[in-house]
């Protein structure tokens, strides 16, 4: 590994590659997250972290005087993975997060949605995985908002150590007296890039943030359900991602939703059919709207919850309703909210891609291109990365066999490029213990 330095002296083994080197990465099936069919024999002209063209083997913008060529014949390319539901600061413990960053990194990840933490550690992860001194994806993180009631949480007290939960920048309580342009500004202040919308608000609340802070150019992700706030009214308040699909059962509530500590029950039995009329009619909304569901589908079936009776009957709502969705044409962003232990060679993101083509029968491109392409959308980087296209980020994952026929294929990762750097995947598993290769 070349070993760089920043202006100011500081290592940064992992920066993005620099103008002018140029690289051509030849003879790959491409999956470019477009929606277009896999691309046999193409190259990929990379200068430094941006990619120039893509295109046939023996176009002549693929022969590049001065190039690097990297022979990846036989093996299949996708854009970067986007984990869209992180939390890597909640308590803050910097080195456990890093070795999560690394793993992400070498499993072909170079995107994440942090989904609100103590953002004085994760703004200084963001800045070291942009700037190369770790190898981590890029982080786009959020501040969030909520009412009053919800700062009891103790995960509340976890993020703002030091200070009062509520009266932080990036953990603000607000109400119907808060003056949400200084709120919202507050919150951009911590460089966030969303306002996350969590727990007991009314609707109108929840349309108000929304409207202000899209006036301020920044997006608005929010829980599904808000409590009071039910999936319709955090819909048609405009936000523009929903997250965790087994609360959109709310939708069906038989009676007012009050507070996020007091979640009525669900009619499971009806709802696990897949075919409720009232859910139709929000997907349509939603799927009209461009409004992003980010699923966490599999979070209920992870190895920590495995065999408790909730989390079964939550899975089943899962499936049923995350399948729902995509029928409707909801685009759905492949969000995880828990990772796998630290000796599993592979990221929870695998887990959750496995989850939506096996349990919820999504095909293997839908959801590579909810993994990519939509994941990009739903952090508010579509334009930058996501897909393999001219003029975006050098962002790619590279195996060597086809995930397209199989999603368990993605365990065949051998080389991640992000922002044009490469990270091999033989110098993360060296790293690992023997029985864990």
């Amino acid at each position: 590994m070349t070993l760089t330095t920043d202006s100011a002296g500081a290592a940064t083994p992992y920066a993005p590659g620099e103008r002018g080197a140029v690289v051509v990465y030849r003879g790959a099936t491409l999956f470019d997250g477009t929606g277009a069919p896999p691309r046999p024999a193409t190259s990929i002209v990379v200068d430094g972290p941006v990619i120039r063209a893509v295109v046939p083997d023996g176009d002549p913008a693929a022969a590049v005087d001065g190039a690097e060529v990297v022979d990846l014949t036989g093996r299949f390319v996708t854009p970067g993975l986007i984990d869209a539901h992180q939390h890597l600061a909640t308590p803050p413990d910097r080195p456990a997060a890093e070795a999560v960053l690394r793993r992400l990194a070498h499993s072909g990840v170079t995107g994440v949605r942090d989904m609100a933490d103590d953002l004085r550690q994760i703004g200084d992860l963001a800045r070291a995985a942009l700037v190369g001194e770790i190898a981590a994806p890029d982080i786009h993180y959020a501040a969030l908002m909520a009412g009053p009631g919800f700062f009891d949480d103790p995960r509340t007290h976890q993020v703002t150590r030091g200070a009062v939960p509520g009266e932080v920048p990036w953990m603000q309580a607000v109400t119907d007296t808060t003056d949400l342009p200084i709120a919202v500004a507050l919150a951009r202040g911590t460089h966030a890039a969303a306002i996350k919308v969590y727990a007991d608000l009314e609707a109108p609340l929840v349309a108000a943030v929304t409207a202000e802070a899209h006036r301020q150019s920044i997006p608005v992700w929010a829980h599904a359900a808000v409590f009071p706030a039910t999936p319709g009214q955090v819909v048609a308040a405009g936000v523009d991602t929903v997250s965790h699909v087994t609360l959109l059962a709310h939708e069906t509530a038989t009676r007012p939703l009050t507070s996020y500590r007091d979640k009525p029950p669900v009619d499971h039995a009806s709802l696990v059919t897949g075919a409720d009329g009232r859910l139709d009619a929000l997907f349509a909304r939603m799927r009209e709207q461009g409004v992003v569901l980010d699923a966490t589908a599999s979070l209920w079936s992870s190895a920590e919850l495995a065999g408790d009776e909730r989390a079964d009957a939550n899975t089943e709502l899962a499936v049923a309703l995350t399948a729902q969705a995509h029928r409707a044409g909801v685009e759905l962003a492949t969000g995880t909210d828990y990772e796998t232990p630290p000796g599993d060679p592979f990221p929870a993101l695998y887990d959750e891609l496995a989850f939506l083509v096996r349990r919820c029968g999504i095909p293997e491109r839908d959801v590579l291109r909810s993994a990519t392409l939509v994941g990009a959308r739903s952090a508010g980087v579509g334009h930058l990365t996501g897909s393999v296209e001219p003029g975006k980020l050098a962002d790619l994952a590279v195996f060597t066999r086809d995930p397209l026929a199989d999603i368990d294929h993605l365990r065949t990762i051998t080389l991640t490029v992000k922002r044009g750097r490469r990270l091999a995947r033989a110098d993360y598993s060296t790293d690992l213990p023997r029985e864990t290769r």
